[in-house]
């Protein structure tokens, strides 16, 4: 678990207290590795446009992973619009 309390007895919590800081730090790790696979797709997406690549496939997974991310709450609605139009628009550059 990410930063969860090593020593629970030290503090005085209840049990709910201490069940809410294991799911938080779990849902932490799972938004981290969502952020990391959005931007990893998005960033490989601008190399292969900066290559001259096929960059048309890439395109749908980049779409997918900016809806995940705005899925579970990592984006706001907007934002994630934003980055698909962008990426549509450097794909027709």
């Amino acid at each position: 678990m990410a930063d969860a309390p090593k020593n629970n007895k030290s503090r005085n919590r209840k049990k709910s207290a201490l069940k809410a800081v294991r799911v938080a730090a779990r849902k932490h790790v799972m938004n981290l590795k969502r952020s990391k696979a959005m931007k990893d797709i998005v960033k490989k997406f601008q190399r292969v446009i900066v290559a001259k690549g096929d960059a048309e496939k890439l395109l749908p997974a980049a779409y997918q992973a900016i809806d995940k991310a705005q899925k579970v709450g990592i984006l706001k609605k907007n934002t994630a619009a934003r980055m698909k139009s962008g990426l549509a628009k450097k794909l027709k550059v």
